[in-house]
């Protein structure tokens, strides 16, 4: 991870990608369903600017492997940062953008089941399989139903 010296690129894309995310929340149906997406959503991109501090910090000890194992037990042993920022609080990313998809289930299912189906899949390839190469993939076929949605719904402006 030191590797990317002077500046953690990886997280730093993943920092503003996440940024970004919140305009999924002005984007999408403005109803009920979008009120609770959109709050859960931002719950996530909260979540995960944290979780992208925490790995910032871990990047920035560098060779030190004694002192990120210690880092990575003392977040492990504190619930009130393992449990909103890497466990639980992440996932409501893909919750709340999961219930942004699902607006469109009745008019773009393709998409929308895209989305909806992948979005656990994530959370499982990464916690339960512990599997890089099933997260990549769920992410890219997550990302490609948003985008798919997201060119459905400018379709949509440009006719009305």
């Amino acid at each position: 991870m030191y590797f990317q010296k002077p500046i953690d690129f990886a997280h730093w894309f993943n920092l503003i990608g996440a940024v970004l995310l919140f305009s999924f929340n002005r984007v999408f149906p403005k109803n009920t369903l979008n009120s609770v997406a959109s709050f859960v959503t931002t719950l996530g991109i909260i979540a995960h600017v944290g979780l992208c501090t925490i790995d910032f910090i871990m990047w920035s000890f560098g060779n030190n492997d004694s002192a990120k194992v210690a880092l990575s037990e003392h977040i492990s042993n504190t619930p009130a940062i393992v449990y909103p920022f890497v466990i639980i609080g992440p996932s409501l990313l893909y919750i709340g953008l999961a219930l942004h998809a699902a607006n469109f289930i009745k008019t773009n299912t393709l998409s929308a089941l895209m989305v909806i189906a992948v979005a656990p899949a994530v959370g499982i390839s990464f916690f339960v399989l512990k599997n890089g190469i099933c997260m990549v993939v769920s992410c890219l076929v997550f990302a490609l139903g948003l985008l798919l949605l997201l060119n459905r719904k400018e379709a949509d402006k440009t006719i009305a």
